[in-house]
């Protein structure tokens, strides 16, 4: 492996890490703050964080005027939808249940890349992102099936999330042709929190004041905003724009299983031989999912013209490859 694949692969376990650990930086925050508020003041953190930076280190590339319209794209899957989703879905329904929908993204990601960049994915890739996401469900189910709790409501909250996390990954991996992470992700989060700014003033202000602001409630929100906000999302287009969307998001997996690390040292909760299992699981699985197949083979499925919805010959391309 050449030191910069090492490296790609270095950033984006770095940036799922940081993700885990928002888990546990939320719990922190709760006690304080409502999901609004808090994913507000993260945003903004990260953004004044990052301009400070980015122009310290004259990184920050000025937005072709033709671009615009992406960059309020990507806020908009994320952080707007996915925060929304996220949190307000984490109250309806049990973690364990929110784990299983997140593992979701590297099932949808390969489609969305086709139809969106017309890249296919191996059947050696596609293995791997399922043994992965088997790896997952060993370590969020390991005190068995029965203790899982469904809110319908809270379960399309999560799948709001997950969209919008593909949807996120398929516009930032357009833009990091042109821009710079640095860049990609300071008008990203500046844009998401003006998105959030009506929404802060008008549903958790009154209950912001009643709060107030403290060391001890900022804390967390300061992590959530300049770990999760800002290094995690640069780590991770980092790597979008070398491993590519699916391969990058098949990573995600791996946020459930250094969640249950991180609480097994941090919290003090179990770690069963299951999931020890699975955890292993996991790591096989994106071994096997980042796999550069040497030999292709293609299979077409031809759409005929008289086709009462397509209309015309339209031709797809396979999805995956030997």
């Amino acid at each position: 492996m050449s030191n910069k694949k090492f490296l790609v692969y270095i950033a984006v376990t770095v940036a799922m890490a940081f993700w885990a650990l928002s888990f546990i930086w939320y719990k922190d925050a709760y006690v304080y703050y409502r999901p609004i508020t808090l994913v507000f003041f993260r945003l903004v953190i990260s953004a004044a964080f990052l301009y400070v930076f980015s122009l310290a280190m004259r990184k920050l590339e000025r937005v072709k005027k033709g671009d615009l319209k992406l960059f309020f794209l990507l806020a908009f899957f994320e952080p707007l939808l996915y925060f929304i989703g996220e949190s307000f879905g984490m109250t309806l329904i049990s973690s364990t249940m929110a784990a299983v929908i997140v593992s979701t993204i590297p099932l949808l990601s390969p489609v969305g890349e086709f139809f969106m960049f017309h890249r296919r994915i191996s059947t050696t890739n596609l293995m791997g992102i399922i043994a992965s996401m088997l790896g997952v469900c060993l370590v969020i189910f390991h005190n068995g099936f029965g203790q899982v709790d469904v809110n319908f409501t809270g379960v399309a909250l999560m799948f709001l999330a997950v969209f919008s996390t593909v949807g996120y990954s398929l516009i930032v991996g357009k833009l990091t042709v042109k821009y710079n992470v640095y860049s990609i992700i300071t008008y990203q989060n500046t844009i998401g929190a003006l998105y959030f700014m009506p929404l802060f003033l008008i549903f958790d202000f009154n209950h912001f004041q009643t709060v107030g602001i403290s060391w001890q409630a900022m804390v967390p929100v300061i992590k959530l905003g300049i770990f999760a906000s800002t290094f995690a999302f640069m780590l991770f287009t980092y790597s979008i724009k070398h491993l590519g969307i699916t391969r990058a998001n098949t990573f995600s997996n791996a946020i459930p299983v250094l969640t249950a690390i991180f609480a097994y040292f941090l919290l003090d909760e179990a770690l069963t031989p299951v999931m020890i299992a699975g955890i292993l699981v996991v790591v096989s699985g994106l071994f096997l999912s980042q796999i550069s197949p040497k030999t292709k083979t293609q299979i077409e499925l031809k759409v005929l013209p008289e086709h009462p919805v397509v209309g015309i010959g339209l031709r797809l391309r396979k999805l995956f490859r030997k």
